[in-house]
């Protein structure tokens, strides 16, 4: 128990920070899910409890939980809490199984199939638990977040299962040195998703200062794109777009205004919505030109080129090809050309009431309701 502790406890130590800010600790759910699915330890049974289980996870989560504590860093206690509850689930349908079933469940196909099924189950209890967070926090859609959390289980969650079952099993061959055995390959596929997050935050700050450089130039407000960037994302999660989805809007509206460097005099504050439609695909065409050069962003480059494109045209059918990401930085990009920073709930509304002019032709129906909600929620807040 007390080795078992200490793996929980090391891999909380080490744990990730994923987008969202959100902590992930594989390791330490591999040991505390070996732990629980321990038949036998050197060839002697284990007849630990679901609460023994569960009091060794907490021990190991409070331990590798102190020195981040100690270092003045944030911990997640929603994280952990999921973590504890996610073993406890697994505890509870496991252990009564081995221990009290009286089932003949010595190490082979048939303890293997037990056990995948209980990962099975808790892997759709970690994603439903990290999906209602998720959809709170970002007060998105919760049948969304839990789609992406279970495509997120397949990865990771996966390669977490698959290392608690096998030093569970292996444990009772190999004694105690199955724990460091086994979870060298999870620890080094760690850091290197750890690498991942880095460089998704480092594209992320690029782009970031990119969007300023037409700030810094006197082409648009000050605050714009972050603006438009902020606000498009919460109309995406309202309109149930998923994780990918929203990484390509974020990127696409911070960098929306980008092909307006090509203009030799600058739009008075930058408002593309007073220009011609002929001048505004132009500008839009100029910035996907400067994102496709990059060669990684192409996704983002398309979503900015159509992001001037009407919903539909007169006497013609809705165009499928149309990015729902590129009609979402169209209204929201109008609204913060006449909003800017103004607080005025009065000039919110006239805003939005523009643009539900524009639902026929101009502007995607459903986007200007999500942005209506999102607007009615911010001012209430606001107020």
């Amino acid at each position: 128990a007390l080795a078992f502790a200490a793996f929980v406890g090391f891999g909380e130590l080490v744990r990730l920070t994923l987008p969202g800010e959100r902590d992930a600790a594989p390791l330490g759910v591999a040991g505390a899910l070996a732990y629980c699915l321990l038949p036998e330890v050197a060839g002697t049974p284990a007849e630990h409890s679901a609460s023994q289980v569960v009091a060794v996870a907490a021990i190991g989560i409070l331990i590798g939980g102190l020195p981040h504590a100690a270092a003045g860093r944030v911990v997640g206690l929603d994280d952990a809490a999921r973590r504890l509850l996610v073993v406890a689930g697994a505890a509870a349908a496991f252990r009564p199984v081995v221990d009290d079933s009286g089932l003949d469940l010595d190490p082979g196909p048939g303890l293997a199939a037990v056990m995948i099924g209980v990962l099975l189950g808790v892997g759709v209890l970690d994603a439903l638990l990290a999906g209602l967070t998720r959809a709170q926090m970002d007060r998105a859609r919760l049948r969304t977040t839990w789609r992406d959390e279970l495509r997120t289980e397949l990865s990771i969650g996966s390669a977490i299962g698959a290392t608690g079952m096998l030093i569970a099993l292996a444990v009772g061959v190999m004694d105690l040195w199955a724990i460091p055995v086994f979870c060298a390959p999870l620890l080094l596929t760690q850091f290197s998703f750890r690498r991942f997050v880095a460089i998704r935050e480092t594209y992320l700050q690029t782009v970031r200062s990119l969007s300023r450089v037409t700030e810094l130039g006197g082409y648009t407000e000050t605050g714009h794109a972050r603006r438009v960037s902020e606000l498009a994302l919460a109309v995406g999660r309202e309109l149930g777009m998923t994780g990918e989805e929203l990484r390509d809007l974020e990127y696409a509206a911070l960098m929306h205004d980008l092909g307006q460097l090509s203009l030799t005099e600058p739009i008075p504050g930058g408002a593309t919505i007073m220009v011609d439609p002929a001048e505004q695909r132009r500008i839009a065409e100029e910035g996907a030109r400067v994102i496709r050069a990059t060669g990684v962003l192409d996704r983002v480059a398309d979503i900015v080129e159509r992001s001037t494109e009407p919903y539909r045209r007169p006497h013609e059918a809705l165009d499928p090809t149309l990015p729902v990401g590129a009609s979402v930085i169209k209204a929201t990009n109008a609204f913060d050309d006449l909003v800017g920073e103004s607080a005025s709930s009065q000039r919110r509304l006239d805003a939005l009431e523009r643009l539900r002019l524009g639902m026929a032709y101009e502007y995607d129906p459903r986007v200007v309701a999500a942005l209506s909600r999102v607007v009615e929620r911010t001012t209430t807040r606001a107020a």
